[in-house]
């Protein structure tokens, strides 16, 4: 008989703070994917603490206040562990702990642990412990407060290294060993890019959890790792897909997300070279998320980082079977009405109409909605791309009306 597994959630508090530039409800967004980004991690947040401020304190983030309020609920609540939603100085953090007496971590901590029990191969664990070197230099001085100075006396005198320098200068060497093995696997991968000949490369770009990964099962009928939630995807997966009988190569890669701590981006930066050797990006968008606009700009931003935006895109809003829109009352004169009261087809007549016909897709991956019309479109797209570069194989491959008839 099988016996049931027991998963035990750390009790967790999240914070935030109201700024000039974040605003009360941009707060909310933030705290709401800061609770699903913690529910990844294994913790369970039991408790939420927000403060207006000018700009955050520079000794402790919050108020003193609004530190102590936190202290006394953390004692009284047993909680384990308290999280930042932005990125805290390494003086910051260190001045928090001493006041608060639970583990202290920020969004950035928080995404390199996610990241750390994702990482699978040996190439994505490598960029994940350079991240994570990277991001814990400069912060190892709390570590090791009762030794930040060399003591006098007996046996003390002369040249030596405090154990704080002795652990700086081993973090130093790993990173520098860590940099030299990702160029390493940097070489291998480039040969093996170079060795799938002329062949039309596709990658699906997008926020975590759009649902990259089920696309990529559903249209190169692959098993990628599914799961709902945030970056289940960490290692670049690749796969000879053929719709009709044109075979191009389509990856799958890491997912995006807002304040995506920059140790991140560039260790990551070389499994994002699928997506600078691409021909066409299929940015994906889940239609369905309440901030999708919001993950459009992060996403776009992301691939301007990369230098990738120069790319031919396809948008595609997936998730359009979740789709649901907020409806206002023919009585109610009061509610004002917003993007969320839009219906899937006043979208499709926004700024989506302006992307272009072609150029905007609508589907479900998990229901296979209006799939027949986005494996045409894709088809069309890198034929293109393909009789472009080849145009002598331009009767190979005709339209994709044509290739129907032709089966039929």
């Amino acid at each position: 008989m099988l016996e049931k597994e027991v998963l035990n959630f750390e009790k967790t508090a999240i914070v935030g703070i109201v700024t000039q530039n974040q605003s009360e409800e941009k707060l909310r967004e933030y705290l709401d994917e800061l609770e699903f980004l913690t529910f990844t991690a294994g913790g369970q947040v039991v408790k939420r603490f927000w403060q207006k401020m000018d700009k955050p304190n520079p000794k402790t983030f919050l108020g003193t206040g609004k530190i102590d309020e936190i202290n006394l609920y953390v004692k009284e609540n047993e909680i384990s562990t308290v999280i930042f939603d932005d990125e805290l100085t390494p003086s910051q953090q260190k001045n928090i702990s001493k006041i608060i007496d639970c583990k202290i971590l920020d969004r950035t901590n928080l995404i390199l642990d996610i990241f750390a029990q994702r990482a699978e191969t040996s190439y994505a664990r490598t960029q994940v412990e350079l991240a994570q070197c990277v991001y814990l230099l400069p912060r190892l001085s709390g570590l090791w407060t009762h030794l930040e100075r060399q003591k006098g006396g007996i046996g003390m005198r002369g040249p030596g290294e405090t154990e704080i320098e002795t652990d700086r200068r081993i973090v130093r060497d790993r990173i520098s060993l860590l940099k030299d093995k990702i160029k390493t696997i940097d070489k291998q991968m480039g040969v093996q890019r170079s060795n799938r000949g002329a062949m039309v490369r596709v990658a699906l770009v997008g926020y975590t959890n759009v649902g990259k990964s089920t696309l990529m099962n559903a249209v190169g009928k692959s098993e990628v790792f599914v799961e709902n939630k945030l970056f289940a995807t960490l290692d670049t997966t690749v796969r000879k897909v053929v719709i009709k009988n044109l075979p191009f190569l389509l990856s799958d890669t890491v997912g995006f997300i807002r304040k995506l701590p920059t140790q991140l981006v560039d260790s990551f930066k070389s499994t994002l070279d699928e997506v600078r050797e691409a021909d066409l990006l299929l940015h994906i968008v889940d239609i369905s998320h309440a901030d999708f606009e919001d993950h459009i700009v992060a996403v776009n931003q992301i691939l301007m980082d990369i230098k990738a935006s120069d790319k031919p895109v396809i948008m595609v809003f997936n998730k359009i079977d979740s789709y649901q829109h907020l409806t206002i009352d023919e009585d109610d004169l009061m509610t004002e009405r917003t993007t969320r009261h839009y219906t899937l087809n006043e979208w499709k007549s926004t700024w989506m109409n302006r992307v272009g016909e072609e150029n905007a897709l609508f589907i479900s991956a998990t229901q296979k909605e209006n799939f027949e019309e986005f494996r045409e479109r894709v088809y069309e797209a890198v034929r293109q791309i393909h009789i472009t570069r080849f145009p002598y194989n331009k009767f190979l491959y005709p339209d994709y009306k044509d290739a129907i008839e032709k089966e039929e």
